[in-house]
């Protein structure tokens, strides 16, 4: 079920190759679709995202916003059990996130000067939220909480309809606690287009957020530029870090709680110890009979997933920057040591009993988590993206002056004259020639 090799220069590095080959291509038929669906929105507004509903979706709703009672409704309906669920996890998500906040500041100088930064919440983010099968609760509070946090006005979530024409009844009860301000039930490349141009109906957004297949990734990356996004995220992936003294049980189930997510989804043990690799395909082959989406775990495990064996921790440490997983599990006897060595994760989770889906759902920190290697320069979902910055200079006449020939020199060796300009029709010279 998983191929085992070992870290010589040669497998490690073919089986890697291999795993990051299901991100390099975006099929031409995907780009070319979404270009299409994108143009008719931004032309035809409603129409063009109706007719895309009934063609996708298979019946158009009643009405494409959700009303306020509606949402409310969802809630009072809902299981209290999975109310409270998700209550506590929207509390530890929301303590977690708080602790992002940054300030606005001024800072005076001696001479008069004034510099600052203010930061604010943008106006309207659109939160885009699969349905159907894929229909992700959770998702809803990682993208609403933080973004209310930062200040957001307005957060404008999107949803497929279910067959019968309506919101999944969870996603609502998820946005009725969430705090989330309007619903709109359209899904696929076709909301995407439509919160970043706006249409009759539907408001436009300064930031989309959220996960989806590949025609919804494909337009957010069409679309970067006329509207912000979050990131283009890829299959789901987990790399588990483990020495010895890991359980094989527990190696197993966290391999496969990410190898379900999709096919195309990739799990990789490294470790230090050839019994663990052994007895964790024994634990794999035997757990997997009881899953429900153990089809798509076979797939996924056989595609894009592998183990590695290291003579060493530290080669697996290096190995595992390499990869810059999505999820990294450091499964070893003590891994606070190594904390600061792991350089290169979306999120990391300490010891036996802190598995990925504790990042999903519960801890606190966010699980829309960079993808494909990105991690080596991406960030998870934070405050901070739903926050922009502008600075702001005060200057005296008398610190203008003291300032102007350093200023005026710097024009001129640009060759940028009318720079210089600005500065000499106020504090006069002429400064360095270009």
């Amino acid at each position: 079920m998983l191929p085992i090799v070992s870290a010589n220069g040669r497998e490690e590095a073919a089986l890697l190759a291999s795993i990051r080959s299901r991100s390099g291509e975006v099929d031409k038929k995907v780009t070319q679709t979404v270009a299409e669906i994108i143009e008719n929105v931004r032309a035809n507004g409603d129409k063009a995202v109706a007719e895309y509903t009934l063609k996708f979706d298979g019946k158009l709703p009643p009405s494409i916003e959700v009303s306020r009672e509606e949402i409310n409704d969802a809630l009072t309906a809902a299981d209290p059990d999975f109310v409270s669920t998700l209550l506590n996890s929207m509390e530890n998500i929301a303590a977690f996130h708080n602790r992002q906040k940054h300030q606005s500041f001024v800072d005076f100088k001696e001479n008069g000067v004034i510099l600052g930064q203010r930061i604010r919440g943008l106006k309207r983010v659109g939160l885009y939220v699969p349905g159907g099968t894929a229909a992700y609760p959770s998702s809803v509070l990682m993208n609403a909480v933080p973004a209310k946090i930062a200040g957001v006005e307005e957060l404008i979530m999107v949803t497929p309809p279910t067959k019968d024409g309506k919101a999944n009844p969870d996603i609502l009860t998820a946005a009725a606690v969430a705090g989330v301000d309007r619903v709109f039930l359209m899904g696929g490349a076709q909301a995407i287009a439509a919160l970043a141009y706006g249409t009759e109906t539907i408001p436009k957004v300064d930031k989309i957020v959220g996960p989806g297949n590949i025609f919804v990734a494909t337009a957010k990356r069409q679309l970067y530029g006329t509207v912000d996004i979050d990131m283009i995220a890829g299959p789901s992936e987990i790399l588990v870090l483990a020495d010895e003294t890991a359980d094989p049980q527990y190696v197993a189930a966290d391999l496969m709680s990410q190898a379900e997510h999709d096919v195309l989804a990739s799990a990789i043990l490294i470790t230090t110890s050839e019994k663990l690799a052994r007895e964790t395909v024994k634990e794999l082959e035997r757990q997997v009979e009881g899953l429900s989406r153990r089809e798509i775990i076979r797939k996924s495990l056989a595609g894009f997933g592998g183990i590695i064996i290291c003579e060493n921790i530290d080669r697996a440490i290096e190995l595992a920057n390499e990869v810059a997983p999505e999820h990294l599990e450091v499964i070893v006897d003590n891994p606070f040591p190594y904390l600061g060595r792991l350089d290169n994760a979306g999120s990391i989770f300490l010891g036996q009993y802190s598995p990925e889906p504790l990042g999903d759902y519960y801890a606190g920190p966010n699980h829309v988590l960079p993808t494909s290697g990105t991690a080596r320069f991406f960030s998870p979902l934070s405050v901070d993206a739903f926050v922009k910055k502008s600075s702001y200079i005060y200057y005296t006449k008398e610190a203008l002056q003291e300032a102007s020939e350093d200023i005026i020199r710097f024009a001129n060796r640009e060759g940028l004259t009318a720079h210089a300009n600005s500065i000499i029709v106020r504090c006069g010279g002429e400064g360095e020639e270009a």
